[in-house]
């Protein structure tokens, strides 16, 4: 049985923000949630918070998650001071707490099983995740005995010359019996250069602790400050498109794209320079994204073409071809075999399947049919200064070029509208509508004014 305790108090003042550190997001996930997703596999029966700085906006990056228990601690005097806050909550569990910071997102679920395997196997009063750093400044030193058994820690600000000679550092990632743990926690004390409680001091007051390191360090980098969160994102870019690319994924250049690892690819697609996949996107086989698209929280079926273009909160199935210079957004619904061309927006609008928009449209707030054929410079005006009307478009309908769609309107099946017509009423099936002024031509027709000569 494991409970989890994320500290996520601090402000974190060399991020220069008004933002806790930990809601700042890598890819398109906040730090907290990332490190909280990273043990949601243990199955842990409790997920506390320790929050303090902004606390509503922490609560805010965890409201997706059912269950979640938020503890305050008012005073942010040390991860030691963190965890003592968490002693009248646990009161009467008697399983083993897994500490983790909120700043530290790189986690591999890997990592934290072999951490609670040990812990178990060996039956542990504690058990801390620990690396070798090829740079260790700044992070606290672990030093212990023949059989990894820890002896002590000690933090950067408090390491003598000799000691700060040691790479093996401390990740800050803890497993602890609890029941152990909490007879020991109100013993801390804060006699260290910072005046703070330090949870590496229960160290002494434990019968058996032990140390595991981590296979790669760079999981456990902890972000303090922009430059650390950058740096996090490439090992973070590194590790998705290296995945996809072993998955049967063909990205041309990938140092010049992105991939959330929120984002799922099917084999065969390919991602051209330039490009970038956000958020809950989804991307059929054979697929072929950009070069210079962005795709966000978007579906897009097999065999789809994307090139140059912006497709967000969309759906495209199978066949489609987007761009180029197309804009897909809010709650658009593309069918198969279409072509949503050249400088086309589409918002908030569903076309069928085999219809056209090739070129040089705006259509908003509309329903279309199949095999529908809309003219280059064709708008649907959907606002008339207070609300937004719909535009209904039924099967196998033409409309000519540079046509304006009065909405609130619907247009029937086989209605050809002539180009350049303003259609303000609704047109029945199998219908010709021609909404213009007819052309009048007025021969000899040259504006003079009294007395000026024709120009030579």
């Amino acid at each position: 049985m494991i409970a989890v305790a994320i500290l996520a108090a601090g402000k974190g003042t060399r991020m220069k923000s008004d933002l806790p550190k930990v809601c700042h997001t890598l890819g398109s996930v906040s730090m907290v949630e990332r490190v909280l997703r990273s043990c949601l596999a243990l199955e842990p029966v409790r997920c506390l918070a320790i929050v303090g700085y902004q606390s509503e906006y922490v609560k805010e990056s965890l409201n997706g998650f059912t269950g979640i228990e938020f503890v305050e601690q008012r005073e942010q005097l040390g991860t030691g001071h963190a965890v003592q806050q968490l002693i009248p909550h646990l009161d009467g569990f008697s399983g083993d707490l897994l500490v983790l910071n909120g700043d530290a997102p790189l986690l591999r679920i890997d990592t934290l099983k072999q951490l609670l395997t040990t812990h178990k196997q060996n039956n542990n009063a504690a058990t801390i995740l620990t690396a070798q750093m090829p740079n260790p400044f700044g992070y606290g030193r672990v030093f212990f005995n023949e059989g990894n058994l820890v002896k002590e820690i000690v933090e950067e600000r408090d390491c003598t010359p000799v000691q700060k000679e040691n790479s093996r550092i401390n990740a800050g990632i803890y497993c602890f019996n609890w029941s152990q743990l909490a007879q020991v926690l109100p013993n801390l004390q804060s006699n260290n250069d910072q005046k703070e409680y330090y949870l590496t001091d229960v160290v002494s007051l434990l019968d058996r602790v032990m140390a595991v390191d981590v296979a790669d360090y760079q999981e456990i980098l902890g972000i303090n400050d922009r430059k650390q969160l950058a740096t996090a994102y490439e090992i973070l870019q590194r590790r998705v498109k290296d995945d996809w690319m072993r998955a049967g994924v063909t990205i041309i250049d990938p140092n010049s794209i992105t991939i959330d690892d929120t984002v799922q690819l099917q084999p065969n697609v390919v991602i051209e320079p330039q490009s970038h996949l956000r958020g809950n996107t989804i991307i059929g086989a054979g697929s072929r994204i950009g070069p210079g698209s962005l795709i966000e929280n978007s579906q897009l079926g097999q065999n789809v073409r994307v090139l140059y273009s912006v497709v967000s909160d969309a759906v495209v199935k199978d066949g489609s071809q987007i761009g180029p210079y197309t804009h897909l957004r809010g709650n658009v619904e593309v069918g198969e075999s279409c072509r949503v061309g050249n400088f086309v927006e589409l918002k908030n609008t569903q076309i069928g399947d085999r219809t056209n928009i090739a070129h040089l449209s705006y259509i908003g707030d509309a329903r279309l049919g199949n095999k529908v054929n809309i003219g280059a410079g064709t708008i649907t005006a959907n606002y008339d200064g207070v609300k937004k009307h719909k535009t209904e478009i039924r099967d196998r309908t033409k409309i000519g070029s540079n046509s304006v769609l009065v909405a609130p309107v619907t247009l029937g099946e086989d209605v050809t509208v002539a180009a350049g017509s303003v259609v303000t009423e609704n047109v029945p099936d199998d219908s010709l509508v021609i909404a213009r002024s007819r052309q009048v031509v007025k021969p000899g027709w040259r504006m003079t004014s009294s007395g000026d000569e024709s120009p030579s």
